[in-house]
């Protein structure tokens, strides 16, 4: 899950935080075109924290692979769904970042924005 202690470098560390409900058919999709933009970003370093808000499909499950396959993946399970903003809040409070990131895992807000909002 989450480990403060993973972060720790020169550089600022920018958090994404993901709210999630029911998100297993784009999650992997997600996740990839964001990593594939932030390896791009090397001033900075990045963490992802992932909120799962009570989903009843496979998002937790996922969220644990990508923990497993990724350092700077940690997730929080919030045992039912609370809605967006209480997710949004759970998250914040393990975020170790200087900044923060709140994106939606459906692609609405496309990871190729990030560099933009770092900007």
């Amino acid at each position: 899950m989450f480990d403060e202690n993973t972060f720790l470098t020169d550089r600022q560390l920018v958090s994404i935080l993901v709210p999630c409900y029911n998100e297993e058919a784009v999650l992997h999709e997600f996740y990839r075109r964001t990593v594939q933009i932030i390896d791009g970003i090397s001033r900075y370093d990045f963490q992802f924290m992932f909120v799962n808000d009570g989903s009843r499909d496979h998002t937790l499950d996922i969220m644990r692979e990508l923990h497993e396959e990724d350092s700077r993946v940690s997730y929080v399970n919030l045992l039912r769904n609370f809605g967006k903003e209480i997710a949004m809040i759970a998250g914040i409070d393990y975020l170790t970042g200087d900044a923060a990131i709140i994106m939606d895992a459906d692609l609405q807000d496309p990871p190729e924005l990030i560099p933009e909002m770092i900007s």
